[in-house]
């Protein structure tokens, strides 16, 4: 394999120790989400080693106000596309709100329909030294943790809303979490909306990758929601940065196909049969 993460060419799957590599490295490398398998497919081949199945699908995928909402049995079968719709790219499920926080004997058995129904290849959850016992247990039973601190939208009525999490004491707090995380066998970990100080501190600190999601630029990676990146979200967060205006090229598209179909002009004897 290259030994570039980022757009490297390989005959197989990007794994966790190429992650780890990148890390003794120094490389930063993106992450995306994704939920169908032509997304995937475009992600994959513009070299972005890791893909989440984010619980975010429950917004953007199936209009739910929160990621509360969002089943297992809604996540699967998008895990299942993007899985097929890859061939290098790194998939990692969410494991939604409800899934994992029971026990762990319940972590291992989510964890392990997503690998087994759907060909993840890691799972993500969130939450610090509440969810050890569920890290500890899959990652005996062989399954890739991606840990995820901060703003963890899944505690949103907790946390009482969308705020940076992290400030003052708060941080020694997440320090400790996310030690406690690698200690317990996480491969990685989210770092969402905490200040950019805390998140550097955490990425010298920690042996595995950081991925940041309004968490500075110190971070080992960089995630983003893809509706978010293309514009698709008509209210983003202060931390995207839009890279395209895909809602305004579908609007024109939609309008353009509407104004040929009323007067005539679609379709043409050239896109019809004889």
């Amino acid at each position: 394999m290259s030994t570039t993460l980022y757009g490297g060419v390989s005959g197989r799957r990007v794994t966790v120790r190429d992650l780890a590599a990148a890390k003794e490295r120094g490389e930063r490398w993106p992450m995306l989400t994704a939920y169908d398998a032509m997304t995937a497919r475009v992600f994959d081949e513009a070299g972005i080693p890791v893909l989440l199945v984010g619980d975010s699908a429950a917004m953007v995928v199936y209009g739910y106000d929160s990621t509360l909402p969002v089943t297992v049995d809604e996540l699967l079968p998008l895990t299942s596309a993007v899985v097929r719709g890859s061939r290098r790219a790194l998939v990692v499920a969410d494991l939604p709100f409800g899934s994992y926080q029971a026990s762990p004997a319940q972590a291992l058995e989510t964890a392990a329909r997503f690998m087994k129904e759907a060909g993840a290849h890691a799972v993500k959850l969130e939450g610090g030294r509440r969810v050890l016992p569920q890290v500890e247990a899959l990652v005996a039973a062989g399954v890739p943790v991606m840990a995820h601190l901060g703003l963890t939208p899944q505690s949103v009525n907790v946390l009482g809303g969308y705020r940076v999490q992290g400030r003052g004491q708060a941080g020694d707090e997440l320090m400790a979490d996310a030690k406690d995380l690698e200690r317990a066998g996480a491969f990685a970990v989210v770092l969402e909306c905490v200040p950019a100080d805390l998140a550097e501190r955490v990425t010298t600190s920690l042996s595995i990758p950081t991925i940041g999601i309004g968490a500075g630029a110190a971070t080992d990676a960089q995630v983003l929601v893809w509706q978010d990146l293309m514009g698709l979200t008509p209210q983003p967060a202060k931390f995207v940065k839009r890279y395209g205006d895909l809602g305004a090229d579908l609007g024109r598209a939609a309008r353009a196909f509407a104004s040929d179909v009323t007067s005539g002009a679609f379709p043409t004897a050239g896109h019809a049969y004889g």
